[in-house]
């Protein structure tokens, strides 16, 4: 048996993540763990609040996806109570929400995921000419799916790439590489040319400024960003906002520039990624579980919950098979903690209405390396009707393909052509990360119809925001429950509550990377993550680049916890959080 390799903590990511895995003697995994090193706890504190509360403690479970929690647990309540929001506030809450989602989806791309794909270093041999010929190239193979022109190269002049480089230059003579330090520039699974390196480098520079633009698109109708504070139980609270046509109107020009870089840097790097690694993708290189499941999100219409058409549709698609979509039934949900750092106090996986989240921390073994037989994260590992699931951009893409969506099959088709790539490829680390790509694009253009259509129908005279309802009459003496079911960027996110008397009686959140990175199950199953690294081979097993580049195909999102401890892991203070009555003192 070959080594074994503790990657310890994945960087370019929200949170706490290990990985361990165990090569042969030819470097290929050939088991894997995926550890979640941290608590989070947030569920426990919701219990005795007003749930009308909720979702503002909600968006702290995590620092990344703040407004997805926040309209997750908005739509909870709102289910529990039978409350169904007016056409502006869908609209608002889909722009808010799409905005979350092109903003995350590239900054994944370029700064957190980019850097397993591209050699900074070898972009300062090449030639800044060809590399505005091959920007030129990538973008000229793609036409726009809206209106079938051919596509311009981003920002791609050959003096912008010389300049790019002769910053490197700078940067890496004065020894100070910033983001770029501390890789594994020269491992041989870098495949791109020194002019293809050149112009991802420069596009990573381009999107720390778009990331900022995209974020302004988030706080105009959320009022800020992160933590958006425009949701409320039974609407928005946006009015004056969407009134003011300047405001609308400075959303639209955001959302064109947002869209321009999306089409003719984002998709054109990916499309020349995607065609150098082409052979891994065909080799099924990170393809995991093959199954995949998609809530769905993205009301397309002012039908009741669950019952109108959405942008992303729901199911379930198992063994890559792409002629059946099981439906999705969320009572088929369920938790296991056989492997995981909690105690049931019933021996067999619950369903998230009846959830429990009691922590039982039992560490390590004593070489510090995770304890397969026993427990081993701090995630749970969610089960659908007895199989383990992915899910993610990649999942809606393939349920909504799978269905014959036709807006989906679209887009997927045009990328897969535009790279003379067969289906095959999207089961595949390269495919996931594809994935993503497509669904920025179908994403983009969806808000522009969004924005369109609240402008028709707030000139048309109706500024309703919020439906009325009697909170007191719905939940005095009586017990409610209810769920919301969304798509978060990395994936499918659940969230359950339990009212009784008009107080949060229980409440449970699922949220994608629960899903992905969770540990083995009672069946001994493994999660996502883990199927995901199985016969992946190492170019060099002390330079776990392999394992990163399939780990953050996935935009791990392990939501946040404070541990307030010095260097010496003493405590610092211990807070007692009230269940009842406003926010606690401290």
């Amino acid at each position: 048996m070959g080594k074994h390799v503790v990657v310890d903590p994945i960087t370019r990511i929200e949170g706490h993540l290990r990985i361990e895995a165990i090569l042969d003697d030819n470097n290929v995994i050939v088991d894997a763990y995926s550890c979640a090193t941290m608590f989070r706890g947030i569920e426990i504190i919701m219990k005795g609040r007003d749930p009308r509360d909720v979702p503002l403690l909600a968006m702290r479970i995590c620092g990344v996806c703040t407004g997805t929690h926040y309209y997750t647990s908005t739509q909870t309540v709102e289910h529990a109570l039978g409350i169904l929001p007016p056409k502006n506030a869908r609209l608002v809450r889909n722009l808010i929400q799409g905005s979350l989602f092109i903003h995350d989806h590239t900054v994944h791309f370029y700064h957190l995921h980019a850097l397993d794909w591209v050699d900074i270093v070898s972009a300062l041999k090449a030639d800044p000419r060809k590399a505005s010929e091959e920007a030129k190239k990538w973008a000229n193979k793609l036409t726009d799916p809206k209106t079938g022109e051919k596509l311009q190269p981003w920002n791609a002049g050959e003096g912008t790439y010389r300049a790019v480089q002769e910053r490197l230059k700078k940067f890496v003579k004065a020894g100070r590489l910033g983001p770029f330090a501390n890789a594994y520039w020269g491992n041989r699974s870098y495949k791109l040319s020194p002019e293809q390196n050149l112009v991802a480098v420069s596009h990573y520079l381009d999107a720390l400024d778009m990331q900022r633009e995209m974020a302004k698109l988030m706080a105009i109708l959320g009022g800020k960003n992160p933590h958006p504070q425009s949701l409320v139980v039974g609407g928005v609270t946006c009015v004056q906002d969407i009134k003011n046509p300047t405001r609308l109107g400075q959303f639209g020009d955001l959302l064109r520039k947002a869209r321009e870089f999306i089409y003719r840097a984002y998709l054109p790097d990916l499309l020349m990624a995607g065609s150098v690694y082409a052979d891994e993708a065909l080799k099924g290189i990170g393809r995991g579980l093959g199954n995949y499941m998609a809530y769905g999100d993205f009301r397309m219409d002012d039908n009741q919950w669950y019952k109108g058409k959405l942008l992303f549709p729901p199911g379930v698609v198992l063994n890559m098979d792409l002629s059946t979509v099981h439906e999705l039934d969320q009572s088929k949900i369920t938790e296991d903690v056989t492997h995981s750092w909690y105690e049931y106090s019933v021996n067999q996986p619950l369903h998230p209405f009846q959830g429990q989240t009691k922590p039982k921390y039992t560490g390590f073994k004593e070489d510090g390396t995770v304890n397969p037989e026993g427990k081993y994260s701090w995630i749970k590992a969610p089960i659908y009707n007895d199989h383990r699931v992915e899910v993610g951009p990649l999942a809606r893409m393939i349920v909504g393909y799978a269905r014959g969506d036709d807006r989906i099959k679209h887009y997927v088709d045009w990328l897969l052509k535009s790279g003379r790539f067969p289906k095959e490829v999207l089961f595949s680390t390269v495919g996931r990360t594809a994935g993503r790509a497509i669904e920025t694009a179908i994403m983009v253009d969806a808000m522009v119809e969004w924005l369109n259509e609240l402008s028709r129908n707030v000139a048309s005279g109706d500024l309703s925001t919020w439906t009325d309802y009697d909170f007191d009459r719905l939940t005095k003496g009586k017990e409610r429950k209810g769920y919301g079911l969304t798509e978060a960027p990395r994936g499918a996110l659940g969230h359950w509550v339990r009212i009784k008397d008009g107080k949060v009686e229980n409440y449970q959140a699922v949220v994608p990377t629960t899903w992905n990175g969770s540990p083995r199950d009672y069946k001994n199953r493994m999660g996502a993550f883990e199927a995901s690294l199985i016969g992946i081979p190492m170019s060099n097993p002390d330079q776990p680049l392999e394992i990163l580049r399939t780990i953050h195909s996935f935009d791990p999102c392990l939501a946040c916890a404070v541990h307030i401890i010095d260097a010496k892991g003493k405590e610092l203070g211990v807070y007692r959080v009230e269940p009842v009555g406003g926010f606690c003192n401290v």
